[in-house]
C-alpha cells in the first residue's frame, strides 16, 4: 500500500466509525495528516507509537539502518495536525446532542471550549518532531481522531450487547479487553474515580473521541439529560470537580490503553484493505494486538 492510499484509507475507516449521524461532510480530520513523506512511497514496515517525537524518530532512524523501515506512525498529532486539534472538537456537538443535551447549548459550550484549546495549543512548538523527520528523511504521519472513533464504536457495541447494570459491571467489561488488561499490569488499568462499584451505572456516555476533553460545564446538563456514568480516557482535575458536583459516576478506562485499542482496530482495517499484514514495530506505549 502506498502512503497516500494508507492515509486515504485512514480517513475512510475513521469516517465509517465516526459517531456523527450525518457523515456527508466528512472529508478529512485536521488532527490526522501525512506530516512528511512522498505520497507514492510503498509502505510495508512501520514503527507505531502513541507519541512520536524527536527521540522516537532517532530510534526509527537506528532501526531503519539495522533492518529497514518505511514509515513512522504516531497517534497523537504533531505539526499542523496538532495546530488543528481544536477543529475536530466539533464532533462532540453530536455526541452531546445524542446524550440529550440541547444542540444549541452543546454548540455554545463547545465553541467556548474550542477557543480555550486553540489558545493552549497556539504557542506550542508544533514543528519540532516534523523538523526532525525531515532532517532524518523519515516518512512520518499521525492518525488521531480516526483511531479514537474506533474506540468509541467498539465500546458502544460491547456495552449495547452486554448491558452493564452496575459500575462494577462496567469495570469488568473493560478489564476483559486485552489492551486494558495490559494496562492493569502497569497499574494504569480501568478504575472508578467517582461513584462506587455497587452503584447503578444507568445511562452511560463514552468520552473517547472528539480531539480532547469537552466543556467542563456540561456535566450538570448531562445529568439532567439522564446520563449517570461517564466512561472516559482521562479526566482533568477541573473536569473531575465538575463531574463530582453533578453527582455522576466517572470511570477512567485509561488513556494510553484506549489509544492503543483504537490504533489496533484501525490497523486491522488497514491491513484488510492492503490485502496483507504490515510489519509493525511497537514503541512509545503501543502494543500491537490483532483481531482480524
Amino acid at each position: 500500500m502506498k502512503l497516500q492510499e494508507l492515509y486515504d484509507s485512514v480517513v475512510k475507516f475513521g469516517a465509517a466509525a465516526d459517531p456523527r449521524k450525518n457523515k456527508a461532510g466528512i472529508k478529512g480530520y485536521p488532527d490526522t495528516r501525512i506530516l512528511y513523506g512522498k505520497p507514492g512511497l510503498e509502505i510495508n514496515k512501520i514503527l507505531v507509537g502513541i507519541d512520536i517525537e524527536v527521540a522516537e524518530l532517532l530510534l526509527a532512524d537506528h532501526i531503519r539502518n539495522k533492518e529497514g523501515l518505511d514509515l513512522v506512525i504516531g497517534h497523537h498529532p504533531e505539526g499542523k495536525a496538532y495546530a488543528g486539534l481544536h477543529e475536530v472538537m466539533k464532533l462532540q456537538v453530536d455526541l452531546l446532542s445524542q446524550a440529550g443535551v440541547a444542540r444549541k447549548t452543546a454548540i455554545k459550550l463547545l465553541e467556548e471550549r474550542m477557543l480555550e484549546v486553540e489558545r493552549r495549543v497556539l504557542p506550542q512548538n508544533h514543528t519540532r518532531a516534523v523538523d526532525a523527520a525531515k532532517l532524518l528523511d523519515i516518512p512520518f504521519m499521525c492518525m488521531h481522531t480516526p483511531a479514537d472513533n474506533h474506540v468509541y464504536r467498539f465500546l458502544e457495541a460491547l456495552f449495547k450487547r452486554e448491558k452493564p447494570k452496575l459500575v462494577e459491571d462496567v469495570i469488568r467489561l473493560l478489564k476483559g479487553i486485552p489492551e486494558y488488561r495490559i494496562a492493569e499490569e502497569f497499574k494504569t488499568g480501568p478504575r472508578v474515580l467517582l461513584g462506587s462499584p455497587r452503584r447503578q451505572a444507568g445511562k452511560i456516555m463514552f468520552e473517547m473521541t472528539g480531539g480532547t476533553e469537552g466543556p467542563k460545564d456540561v456535566f450538570g446538563k448531562l445529568y439532567k439529560a439522564g446520563v449517570r456514568t461517564l466512561v472516559s480516557m482521562h479526566l482533568s482535575e477541573e473536569h473531575f470537580k465538575k463531574a463530582k458536583e453533578a453527582n455522576l459516576n466517572a470511570i477512567i478506562a485509561g488513556h494510553i490503553s484506549s489509544d492503543t485499542l483504537g490504533l489496533n482496530l484501525l490497523l486491522d482495517n488497514l491491513e484488510c484493505a492492503a490485502g496483507q499484514p504490515f510489519q509493525v514495530i511497537s514503541c512509545s506505549g503501543f502494543t500491537r494486538i490483532k483481531r482480524k
